[in-house]
């Protein structure tokens, strides 16, 4: 395949994506209007918010596709390159904590608690992994 249809095909999907990205909003929208129960709401606002950050991260790989130019300039390195080593720092704890807090959760059966500090645990990992790639490319 050549570059150009390799190109054209990812557009393709990620635009079709999007369209799903976008129905999902919707529908977590609705599902917040049907209830007041704390936990269903709260779920429904993060993967709410999810699909949005979705759905911003598909329309940049769909401009740096089509026209526009996406990179980083010595500027913009040595602008960041401290509050990046600051922030991976940050990160690291919080998967220390995440991970302290789940192995006190363990075997008492607090089941909503579990979940939500799972997500939180793998939300920071995410985190602290975006924040590695960008440390390693800035490095590169």
């Amino acid at each position: 395949m050549s570059t150009r249809a390799l190109q054209r095909q990812l557009i393709e999907n990620l635009r079709e994506w999007q369209k799903l990205e976008h129905a999902q909003i919707t529908l977590t929208g609705s599902v917040m209007e049907l209830t007041s129960n704390p936990i269903v709401t709260l779920i429904m606002q993060i993967v709410q918010r999810d699909s949005e950050m979705h759905h911003r991260v598909q329309q940049l790989i769909i401009d740096s596709l089509e026209s526009t130019v996406v990179g980083l300039t010595q500027a913009d390195v040595d602008l960041v390159r401290d509050k990046l080593a600051a922030h991976l720092a940050m990160e690291k704890e919080t998967v220390r904590l995440a991970e302290a807090s789940l192995a006190a959760l363990a075997g008492h059966e607090l089941m909503i608690q579990e979940i939500l500090m799972t997500f939180l645990r793998r939300d920071e990992e995410k985190h602290q992994e975006l924040l590695a790639a960008l440390d390693g490319f800035l490095e590169a």
